[in-house]
This record gives C-alpha cells, structure tokens and sequence, in this order.
C-alpha cells in the first residue's frame, strides 16, 4: 500500500488536452479579526438560552450555535479528550490514491498527478482535522487558494473558515458565506470550498453535528459542577448563626455579618457586646457523592455520544473482552468518517484538480484511508500454510506479498535465503514441515552426512511446530472458562469448584498430543539404534 509522502514538488503528468476551466484565484472568505471574538453564550447558560441558541441555528443563523460549540469543548477537558480521539483516529491513518481504472495508463498518470499534489500540501493532516471538526459541528468549511506551477493549476494552500461565517438563507435554505465584501453573504462557488458535512442523524445540516446532543450533557454537567464546588467550600465546617439583640442598629447587623464571614475565612472575628455567636454541626450527609456520580454519569454520556462507547474512557469499566467488544464498535466509527471524509476530499479537491488539469470530470481517482484494523500476521502465516499442506490450495505468490507487506524482488535484487544446513548447527525448517515429513527428512539429513544431534535437532523442532495445533485442541476447555470469566476473581471462584475442574479435566482431548509424543518417541529410538549399530 502507498503510503503518505512528505513535502518535495508534485509530480506532473503530461497533459493531452488542454485544460477546459480555469479556477478562481482570488481569496473568498478572507479571515477577519473579528473570527477570533466570541459572544461566549454559554456564561450563565440555562435550559432556555439553550433552546433559543438551538432555535436560531434550526432558522439557519448558526452563529450562536458555533459559538457555543466552539466554547464546550474549551470548557470540559473530557468532551474535547473524547472529539480529539475521535479526530486522531482518522488523521493518524496513512492514505493511498487509487486510479478510475487501475489498467488504464491515463488514469495511472491522473492519479500520480494527484497523488503528487496532495502530498505537496503543507500541513495536510491540519486539514483533515479542520474538516473533521464537522463531527461535533455539523460541518466544516476549508477554503482552497489555487494557484499556477509550470502551467499547472496546483494547490497552494487550503485554509479553514470558523463555521460562524456561514448560514442558511430562510428565503430558499441556500447554504451562504458572509463576507468582507458582500455582509448579506452568498452563495459558495463552485470548485472553490471544501464542504464536509457530519450526519449524526437525518435532519437539517444545522441540527445534525454531535456537540448538538452533547450540549444537553454539558449543560446539567455544568450546574453539578458549580454546586459540587460550592458544596467543597463549606464542607465540614458549621452552621455559623449570628443572634442580634431587639433593637439593634443596622451598624451592629454588618458588623455581626462581617464577623461571621470572617471567623468563616479566618477562624477569628469581634462582634459588638450583647450579640452572640453559635456554631450548629450537621451529621456528614451520606449522599455526599451524588455529585461525583452525576458527573461521571453525563460524562459517560459524552462518551457514548462521541465515541459510540464507554469502556476505553477513563469514566468506564469492565474486562478486557468487553473493552475489546466496544472498541470494535469505534473502530467502525473511524471507517465511516474515513469514507465521509474521502468521498468529501474526492468530490471537491481531487474532482477540481482533475477538472482544471485533464478536463476530465467523471474518471476521478479515489482517495482510501487505510483504516482497517492490523491483523495477527503470525495466525494468517499458519492458516495459509495449514491450507496449502493439508488441502493442496493453490495461493499465488502476489497474494502473499500484499497480504504481508513484502515488497517483491527486482531482477537481480540480492534476495534472503533459509541458511544451510550445518554438521553442528540446527537446520532451519520449511513452514510445511511436520512430524509426518520427519522420517524422510532424517533420511536425507543422515545421506547427506550430517551428524546425530542435527537430526534430533530437526525432529524437535518439526514436533513443536506441529504440536501447536495439538495444544490448541487440548486446552479448548480452558479457553472457553477463560472467555466466561470476566474478570480474575470470577476466574479464581470457578476454579475452587473442584467437581469444575474435574469436569474440565475430562473434557480436555489430549489425544493428538499423544500421538505426536508417540510418533517423536518412536522416530528417536530408531534413530538411536542406528547409532548403536553403527549406521550413523
């Protein structure tokens, strides 16, 4: 698989057509100073700001909408831990550019041109990360600053528009960009913008972003919050009750006030004669963590929400094989934002590329993000050998570069061999040796001269690769217990049950094992008698 390449120029493929359009050069949506200022909605934020802020946004004015999500993950350092993992996973992923038709010399030399001119982007993994940005917010703007290289229309840099600058007209939903020169806003040109839209949920774009089901969270989140640390505050101390005598003066009210604060504060205070001060403890209320789990609860919400699960958050718990089983349900997040964010990429950066440089428009190359998870390579070595072995299956030979990564040899190319075998030395066996092959092998091993310990050597080593499956089968009992127990302790009240293990012990089928010990047995003791007879 080609990987990503860093810097150097775009490599160029001829031309055998010219171009039929050009592109606009002119920056659109130039960033203005005021991009960087926010109205912060969320001070003072209640249930029914937050419902106007998301009544605004449904009539297309998302302003206050992107304020406030631009705000929440400033504020809770768990929400933006769980958007950035959910970024990361797709931004850390290397890419290839894969042709129309990959026998097609035309769409080879389109897809190299393209190829050369996304690896000529600085930073590209900064743009992967402002268009996912549409994953809490619905959608995600990146403005493209074409220029000319040599005669070539070539990518010059791609730049982020903060979401806030763009609205739905409510005259005829038409999707608009409020700019330095047109404030009323207007419609995006074509071939000129990124627009990489987020579906939670069918619905308006505007209603269809995470953070728009998070925001719910964040809001009770964020009351539990302010009483937690109100509550941390007082928190063991006593009711401090001042008593005034009738008539007193309002000057001795502020002053038995501010000695009540004080004596809070400094554990020391005077009070004018005649007034008192009493101290009323409260029994420790037993609920005391009812705020702690409030907030772990709208956390866990948070995670669900983002990530699609819990139990590789620090707010989960659970065994390894549930984490496992959740980890493969955000594994298949990542493969749906991967194919969002390329089919994006392919529609508005590699389709304009091809456009303004082959004036072709239909035979696009595609861009795949290499999101599928790594498999256990040792396992696929030994279900491929296992095949060709026991069924005679016929795998061609490409099939097992790709599958391994192996690069294949050029002509000439200095090649690694299996080393020879050696009078002191242990042979190294072929993946298809087995202790069915070890007679023959002995035999040709003792023909070719090499000594006693060689073939022992390789006898061993032929048994162990064969006796792998052998244990596997045997120990199949012990690996289902294994399964069932969900965590050590659960493991260790199983196996007190000594009837259990009993059982476990008759279920395990150790005949295989029997027989591959009988059959090394056997081998060895004829080899050692050949020994004695001087045939060595």
């Amino acid at each position: 698989m080609a990987k990503k390449k860093r810097g150097g120029k775009p490599q160029q493929a001829s031309r055998q057509a010219p171009p039929l359009r050009r592109p606009e050069t002119r920056e659109i949506a130039v960033a203005q100073v005021t991009d960087k200022y926010s109205e912060y909605p969320s001070n003072g934020l209640t249930p029914v700001r937050l419902a106007e802020i998301f009544k605004e946004a449904d009539a297309g004015d998302v302003l206050r909408q992107m304020e406030l999500y631009e705000e929440l993950e400033e504020k809770d350092p768990h929400l933006f831990s769980q958007m950035q993992t959910r970024k990361n996973a797709v931004t850390g992923l290397d890419f290839e550019i894969i042709p129309f038709d990959s026998d097609d010399e035309r769409d080879k030399e389109i897809a190299e041109f393209i190829e050369g001119q996304i690896n000529s982007i600085e930073s590209f993994e900064d743009v992967q990360n402002d268009l996912l940005d549409a994953i809490g917010k619905g959608f995600a703007v990146s403005e493209i600053i074409w220029g000319y290289d040599e005669g070539y229309v070539v990518v010059k840099e791609i730049k982020s528009r903060h979401q806030k600058r763009f609205f739905w007209d409510s005259v005829d939903d038409s999707f608009k960009v409020r700019t330095a020169e047109a404030p009323q806003g207007i419609e995006l040109p074509t071939n000129k913008f990124i627009l990489h839209r987020y579906k939670a949920r069918s619905g308006h774009p505007s209603r269809a972003g995470v953070l728009r089901v998070v925001a719910w969270m964040y809001l009770f989140k964020n009351y539990d919050l302010k009483d937690w640390v109100s509550f941390a505050e007082i928190y063991g101390l006593p009711l401090r009750l001042g008593k005034y005598q009738p008539g007193a003066s309002e000057e001795d009210k502020r002053a038995l006030m501010a000695a009540l604060v004080q004596i809070g504060a400094d554990a020391a205070g005077i009070i004018p004669d005649g007034t008192t001060i009493e101290f009323i403890t409260t029994e420790k209320n037993s609920s005391t963590n009812l705020y702690e789990q409030l907030a772990r609860y709208c956390d866990e919400q948070i995670s669900k929400a983002v990530l699609g699960q819990t139990l590789t958050s620090d707010s989960g718990g659970g065994s390894y094989a549930q984490s496992k089983t959740h980890n493969d349900v955000r594994h298949d997040l990542t493969v749906a934002d991967c194919k969002a964010l390329a089919a994006t990429l392919r529609r508005d950066l590699i389709r304009p590329l091809c456009i303004f440089n082959f004036g072709e428009d239909r035979r696009i190359p595609y861009l795949r993000f290499d999101c599928e998870e790594g498999e256990d390579l040792v396992q696929t070595a030994n279900i491929v050998g296992t095949l060709i072995e026991k069924t005679g299956l016929s795998v061609p030979t490409s099939y097992l570069y790709k599958k391994f990564s192996i690069p294949k040899p050029e002509a000439g190319e200095e090649i690694a061999k299996p080393p020879s075998m050696t009078g002191t030395g242990s042979p190294l066996l072929p993946f298809t040796a087995t202790a069915q092959s070890a007679p023959i092998a002995l035999k040709a091993g003792g023909a070719a001269g090499h000594g006693t310990q060689a073939r022992a050597d390789y006898l061993a080593q032929a048994a162990a690769r064969r006796s792998a499956s052998a244990f596997k089968k045997a120990f199949a009992p012990v690996l289902k217990l294994l399964e069932r127990a969900n965590s050590l302790e659960e493991l260790r009240e199983l196996m007190e049950d000594d009837d259990r293990v009993a059982a476990l012990y008759d279920e395990m089928d150790v005949t295989g094992l029997e027989e591959l010990l009988q059959k090394v047995l056997t081998y060895a003791q004829l080899e050692g008698r050949a020994v004695e007879d001087g045939r060595d």
